[in-house]
């Protein structure tokens, strides 16, 4: 199956100048190709990924940390993915965590070992993690957790996190208190006289917060000799990576463009930049050297946790998605909000991200529906609005203007090109390429890697 790669283009990079001569601006090198959720999360981008990463060199994580939960299904086994690159089952592969990403110890390794009992073997050999990556500790899990009772305490409401510590651990980072990888594998007195700080730090503004600091620093020292034969320079990897031979290169986005700290709902958002801009900083390398961006988006639209969700269906058909689609969090637990799929945000999402192709995943799960609505544009006291508002009380107040199709009433599960479709799925599809712009480059009918339709 050719998956199309972002191509190489010819380069002079590493090839001396002679003096006085212009360097010609043909050496971009090698290019990622990068697959990001269009949504809020949840959307199938492990799916593509593992597509992707079966023909992939390297596989990447650039933001985010053991709160994102991708789950790829290879040979029956049915693996679940926190931190680790999805694309860490491509035994060919290097899967590398970047310095965007926030790394919990103890959940990298339990999350390794567990995936290993079900036949993940030498996973240790081919990860890199880089040196500048900061680290989430337990106690960043716990203050996670008190933040979120002091919200709801103050305002009725909290954010709905996974309490996994990410929020803390980039709000220690953005503070400059926060510890990375390279700290913890330098001079261990240091490390941990640093460490006892960022404790007082929170224990400052949560008396109530215990934390064995012996124990935790023990177990530290013990993680980071396990740790330190996987750490390298992720800038200097990434670059020889680059502009060495031909190479394919994925980056595997995790969260998704609503999540965003800048451009999703915010505040019900995560602490990274899920978007494409997030793929540069989180792992040191230019936007020249980005390639395809392919959007990975339900046929229909799911949320977890609280925040305005327009299309949303507090009723039968929404019922309907969440079982029919065991619509369940993979981080969490949380059964997820569904609703119809909105086309506002998927274009919002493609104004930010520029996607050079869609993934549509879980077409399958409309096939027993009547009928099918999209939702196309947002009102105003009866006006169109003619952009994804930034203020949550105006989005939660939008009237939804949807398009309606007839239901195709067809098991799409055993489709495996084009042509299998019903006449009324393809319509369906077309119609949503045609409304944001963007190719649709597959669609997903099913939940293993062979019910992903190629279109092109």
């Amino acid at each position: 199956m050719s998956l199309n790669w972002s191509s190489k283009e010819p380069k002079t990079q590493n090839q001396p100048v002679a003096a006085g001569q212009k360097r010609t601006r043909n050496d971009a090198g090698n290019k990622v190709t990068v697959v990001l959720g269009a949504q809020w999360g949840d959307e199938g981008k492990g799916k593509v990924v593992d597509l992707l990463a079966t023909e992939a060199d390297i596989i990447c994580r650039c933001q985010g940390g053991n709160n994102a939960g991708h789950t790829v299904v290879v040979d029956g086994k049915e693996y679940d993915f926190h931190l680790l690159p999805s694309g860490i089952i491509n035994t060919k592969g290097i899967s590398l965590i970047g310095n965007g990403v926030v790394i919990h110890l103890p959940g990298l390794f339990e999350e390794g070992d567990k995936n290993e009992k079900k036949g993940l073997k030498g996973w240790e050999k081919r990860l890199i993690v880089s040196d500048r990556a900061h680290l989430v500790f337990d106690f960043h899990q716990v203050v996670d957790g008190l933040q979120e009772t002091e919200r709801q305490a103050q305002e009725g409401k909290n954010i709905g996190t996974t309490k996994k510590g990410i929020g803390p651990a980039y709000s220690s980072k953005a503070s400059r208190i926060g510890l990375r990888v390279c700290d913890l594998l330098g001079d261990f007195n240091d490390f941990s006289t640093r460490f006892k700080n960022l404790i007082h730090h929170y224990q400052s503004m949560y008396p109530s917060l215990k934390v064995d600091v012996d124990d935790q620093l023990k177990k530290l020292k013990d993680f980071a000799e396990r740790l330190r034969p996987m750490v390298r320079d992720g800038v200097y990897y990434m670059y020889e990576a680059l502009h060495g031979p031909p190479k394919k290169i994925l980056v595997e986005g995790a969260n998704a463009a609503l999540l965003d700290i800048d451009f999703g709902t915010y505040p019900f958002v995560t602490s990274s930049n899920c978007t494409v801009g997030g793929v540069c900083t989180g792992l040191g390398i230019p936007p020249l050297n980005i390639g395809d961006v392919f959007g990975v988006s339900k046929a229909y639209t799911t949320r977890v946790g609280i925040g305005a969700f327009p299309t949303e269906q507090l009723n039968a058909v929404g019922e309907l998605l969440q079982t029919r689609g065991h619509e369940v969090g993979v981080t969490t637990g949380r059964k997820r909000r569904c609703g119809w799929l909105d086309l506002v945000i998927l274009k919002y999402a493609h104004m930010i991200n520029g996607f050079t192709a869609i993934a549509l995943t879980k077409l399958d799960i409309l096939d027993v529906l009547d009928e099918i609505k999209v939702g196309v544009a947002y009102k105003l006291n009866g006006k169109r609005i003619p952009h994804f508002p930034a203020n949550m009380d105006i989005l939660h107040k939008v009237e939804v203007e949807y398009e309606t199709f007839p239901g195709w009433k067809t098991d799409t599960s055993a489709a495996r090109k084009w042509n299998d479709l019903p006449a009324k799925a393809q319509n369906y599809i077309r119609f949503i390429e045609n409304h944001i712009g963007v190719p649709i480059k597959w669609v997903g009918v099913g939940k293993s890697r062979e019910c992903m339709i190629q279109m092109f």
